[in-house]
């Protein structure tokens, strides 16, 4: 028998197709989210009802507080479940203070910080920093300061013509934007929220000698809430059937994948690419030698997702050099030596001669094919028989595959890098070859996506967007975001040079208003980063924002004017 109190619960939050699955039962985990996150539909739910109100919420004079704690226990009991009266009879784990560590499905994954907010301030590759960590509770208002959309500054548009003045900043416009990305990003996502479909990002792998530079003794804490802040954020950037991709090696790979769970939901995950980094040890002292990085690939909604494919080059093209009416087509052979499951049955050939073979397809499947024309029976000139089926070309491409050995690595990067610059003296340590973003470009095969890469670097990304809408004729759009000091002469300058050889695109150049005068302030004298201009302090003469970039602003952030 069902306890009364059980039905009603179980009763209420049916009545909401979010806590359910598709056959209409509870969905337990998406519940324990929810408590989790104290989620505002499943708070009014509880306080539609006065059995559930009166269970799950506190009264303190007037004010009620939902009491999780006891939620929690609800829907993990094991008398939830089979009716049993105790809560362990079908839990064997590790507890502390009678709550089990794995509470959930999906594997939580806690560190020092995880609850703190870090700016992370670095301008120069070899700046270190010792910088305070915001907590989430008790520095609630900082951070809400420290997250303000930001004042832009110094905005102007680059052509192949060269610089421009600007009056307005559309969302159609590709921007390149200076500043902290943590807070750029909070200033973009009311604009750009729900609209991106591609976001690549080649974060610092926390290697050690990398530009993840912190005085830290929790470094690896210290760089999973650097990137837990950041990946929040971009989640809301994405679309339904957005994209992200990360490119990590084996120093965090395995964190940040658990990290990835927790931020996008561990159902949305769709793949690990593992992609050949350099060829050959070289210098590499390790026991084996790191050939490797990883590309983690996240939906926004899995179920969203539309087909991934990459298109057909010239080379894989060649072989289908034959037509007919349902398109182009080779003739492949019928039998496959050392198949794991072959299917063998006898084919009988014109002559009589009988073939006895380990085929591909089933006989049911040859009998059709044949009879259509999709399959053929040839004698060669040594009187032998063969099999042929007609191997079709998918027009919508070829599938991606986990393991890719030919997206370049380290030495094309910088080739890539070195051409547009002459090979001048101007360097750029480890930046990513045009072939990896071109190729991630064409699994989402979407001509008019909007791409973002908050960690821009040499401007890989903007070249391949650039690059691959002049090939094809596309008018994707992309947003770089870069808080190092080389962004003007690297960064934007490649992105310049791009252009001038494409002889197409453009692009909007904007840093976020950088101030200095927190540092008597008990949180700057900790902050020794550079700190922003909110917008709302935008028209403070203190500042000195010219009335042209006070117009612009206003309209980038849909402000109006009392």
């Amino acid at each position: 028998m069902i306890l009364p109190q059980i039905e009603h619960i179980e009763k209420l939050f049916k009545t909401n197709s979010k806590f359910t699955d598709k056959e209409g039962k509870l969905f337990i985990p998406k519940i324990l989210d929810a408590i989790d996150k104290i989620d505002k539909d499943l708070v009014k739910l509880i306080m539609s009802d006065e059995k559930a109100k009166k269970q799950f919420f506190i009264s303190i004079d007037d004010v009620y507080v939902l009491n999780q704690n006891d939620l929690i226990e609800f829907f993990t009991m094991n008398e939830y479940f089979n009716h049993s009266f105790t809560s362990y009879t079908n839990k064997i784990g590790l507890i502390k203070k009678d709550n089990f560590i794995k509470k959930f499905d999906d594997v939580v994954l806690a560190f020092p910080y995880k609850d703190c907010v870090l700016e992370g301030g670095q301008t120069k590759d070899d700046e270190k920093n010792s910088e305070v960590f915001y907590n989430a509770i008790i520095s609630r208002d900082e951070i809400d300061r420290l997250l303000e959309p930001k004042v832009l500054t110094h905005i102007k548009r680059f052509d192949k013509d060269g610089e421009h003045e600007v009056e307005e900043i559309k969302e159609d416009d590709n921007l390149i934007i200076k500043g902290n990305n943590l807070l750029a990003l909070h200033s973009l996502k009311k604009r750009y929220a729900g609209k991106v479909k591609l976001i690549y990002i080649d974060p610092p792998y926390n290697t050690g000698s990398d530009s993840f530079g912190y005085n830290d003794s929790f470094n690896h804490s210290t760089w999973l809430t650097f990137m837990k802040n950041r990946l929040e954020v971009a989640r809301e950037f994405l679309s339904e059937d957005g994209v992200i991709f990360v490119s990590i090696d084996d120093n965090e790979q395995a964190y940040l994948k658990v990290l990835m769970d927790e931020v996008f939901g561990r159902e949305n995950f769709v793949a690990t690419i593992i992609k050949q980094s350099k060829v050959g040890g070289g210098s590499d002292t390790k026991h084996i030698v790191q050939e490797h990085e990883y590309i983690i690939v996240f939906a926004k909604t899995i179920n969203n997702l539309s087909k991934m494919y990459i298109a057909h080059d010239k080379e894989y093209l060649k072989r289908y050099k034959e037509k007919d009416e349902n398109g182009y087509y080779f003739w492949d052979t019928f039998a496959r030596p050392g198949l794991k499951n072959p299917i063998n049955y006898d084919i009988k050939m014109p002559d009589g001669t009988i073939l006895n073979g380990d085929w591909i397809r089933s006989e049911k499947r040859f009998q059709n094919d044949y009879k259509n024309g999709d399959m053929r029976l040839l004698k060669k000139n040594d009187g032998q028989w063969t099999v042929h089926f007609k191997q079709r070309l998918n027009i919508n491409g070829k599938k991606p595959r986990s393991i890719a050995l030919d997206l370049g690595g380290t030495i094309e990067g910088k080739k890539d890098f070195m051409s547009l610059f002459n090979n001048s003296s101007i360097v750029f340590a480890y930046p990513k070859s045009v072939k990896t973003i071109r190729h991630l470009l064409e699994i989402i095969n979407d001509k008019e996506s909007l791409v973002l890469d908050f960690h821009a670097g040499s401007g890989t990304t903007a070249q391949a967007v650039l690059d691959l809408n002049k090939e094809d004729g596309g008018n994707r759009k992309f947003i770089l975001i870069e808080q190092m000091d080389y962004i003007e002469d690297i960064t934007c300058e490649r992105v310049k040079k791009v252009i001038e050889n494409n002889n197409q695109g453009d692009f909007i150049y904007a840093e976020l208003k950088a101030i200095h005068n927190f540092s008597h302030s008990p949180i700057g004298q900790l902050n020794k980063n550079m700190q922003y201009l909110p917008i709302s302090e935008i028209e403070d003469e203190e500042y000195a924002i010219s009335q042209k970039e006070i117009v612009i602003n206003k309209k980038f952030y849909g402000i109006d004017d009392e």
